[in-house]
């Protein structure tokens, strides 16, 4: 049944590469959601034909008309666009008069494991809105000209007892996870004694550079991200690496698969949310009413009767792919893989009939009907695709916003391409099945 995209796919190697080409400058860029949907209102500032509903910049969803009225149903793909990272705390440059070196305070968002994060480069990337409304857009450490960040590690000689001795989930603890950002200091005559205050100057930098006070920290989305672009992998450049494949390559795969679809026979939607990392919830997530809300918009926008009862209608006869990604075998860590279910890469995108953990708990669990129409519309299209599960049973499992979707009476599956250490600073993905994960979303907004 798993058969190599390359093979079904070897007629479309220029396509492939020119796809990923596109979408390495694109995981490039958009390394915060804001990005994202920057990226996305760009690219249709001049597309009549779709219909945008913004969820505070951090949320989107874009519809496009079909041949088929709205009360026959909707095709949503919906994907996430937040991914792990690390946030600055509202209170966190301070300086540490031992060391003579200035920090920032940061907290973690969504599952990752701390230690791959400490000694490498990395970028600040977000907003800052000022307490008269101002909305101050902060890039450091992209350019090359940039200085950069990092999370200094403690050195393999004094590590014996703080940090060998320890799991790795407590070998690097949160607290210590302080940004490194200057160290800059002279001794000056005062009349107090005191000498040149680190955390001082870099404030100063700060304002003088980017105009931001200390206190606007307070109202600041500021994410510490991994440095540099997305680069191919292997001496035969067959893969990609970059931050934020979990799920930015779903989000681009769907969103130019609504852009190519041919002319559509059923009304269209790609859904992306935020939060999905840490549970989807909060106003911006999929756990929220921005489904219900934008089907609202949209029905308006076509001059429905934008009403409870029709908007339940419309949903309970419309059907979802929730494009999130999964987990390819790990060569060197196949134990916690259950090998005839789990994804190979570049067998094409993975198809999950359910996700969840343990006994399927948090699963959507597709009905057998369902997944037999999407085989088919695959099939007859030559994707690439593959059966999948997340590891085996005990060893843990995870969640998407299929259930979300699901809750609202959409028939829904769980569909996206396998990634090498995912939730890492440098995920990895095979560009046959980034190529096929957009074939998929493709068709199936095309095919009736």
């Amino acid at each position: 049944m798993k058969k190599s995209g390359w093979t079904l796919l070897k007629d479309k190697k220029q396509d492939i590469e020119h796809f990923a080409k596109d979408y390495m400058d694109f995981i490039s860029f958009a390394k915060t959601e804001r990005r994202v949907v920057d990226y996305i209102l760009n690219k249709l500032k001049d597309k009549k034909d779709f219909f945008i509903v913004n969820n505070r910049g951090k949320a989107i969803a874009i519809y496009r008309k079909g041949k088929r009225p709205l009360k026959d149903g909707i095709r949503f793909v919906a994907a996430h666009i937040d991914a792990p990272r690390i946030d600055l705390k509202p209170v966190s440059v301070y300086d540490d008069e031992q060391s003579k070196l200035a920090l920032m305070e940061t907290h973690y968002y969504g599952g990752i494991k701390k230690y791959q994060w400490v000694a490498r480069p990395l970028s600040i990337i977000g907003t800052v809105v000022k307490e008269d409304g101002t909305s101050i857009e902060v890039e450091i450490g992209e350019d090359d000209q940039d200085p950069v960040f990092t999370f200094s590690d403690l050195l393999p000689h004094l590590a014996r007892k703080v940090q060998y001795s320890k799991t790795l989930g407590e070998a690097i603890p949160a607290e210590k996870l302080d940004l490194l950002i200057g160290n800059y200091h002279e001794e000056k005559e005062k009349e107090d004694k005191e000498g040149f205050k680190i955390k001082e100057y870099i404030l100063d930098l700060i304002r003088d550079k980017y105009g931001i006070e200390e206190e606007d920290f307070v109202s600041a989305e500021l994410e510490v991200v991994p440095s540099g672009k997305a680069r191919e992998v292997g001496f035969d450049r067959s893969m990609i690496g970059a931050y934020g494949h979990d799920d930015r390559i779903c989000s681009f795969a769907a969103f130019r698969g609504i852009l190519d679809a041919k002319e559509p026979i059923w009304p269209q939607v790609v859904l992306l949310f935020d939060k999905e990392e840490i549970g989807s919830d909060g106003n911006t997530g999929a756990a929220s009413f921005f489904l219900e809300y934008a089907t609202l918009k949209i029905m308006e926008h076509e001059g429905e009767d934008a009403n409870a009862l029709t908007l339940r209608e419309v949903l309970f006869k419309s059907q979802a792919i929730s494009a999130d990604v999964s987990a390819a075998v790990n060569p060197e860590w196949k134990e916690v893989y259950e090998l005839k279910n789990a994804p190979i890469m570049g067998n094409g995108i993975a198809l999950l009939k359910y996700t969840g953990h343990g006994g399927k708990y948090g699963a959507n669990d597709a009905h057998a009907e369902y997944v037999s129409k999407i085989r088919k519309i695959w099939n007859k299209n030559n994707v690439p695709w593959q059966p999948a599960e997340l590891g085996k049973v005990d060893e843990g499992g995870g969640g998407t916003v299929a259930k979300f979707l699901s809750r609202s009476g959409i028939d829904t599956i769980d569909a996206g391409p396998a990634l090498l250490g995912m939730h890492s600073p440098f995920e990895i993905v095979s560009k046959v099945d980034l190529y096929s994960s957009y074939l998929a979303y493709k068709v199936f907004f095309e095919e009736e």
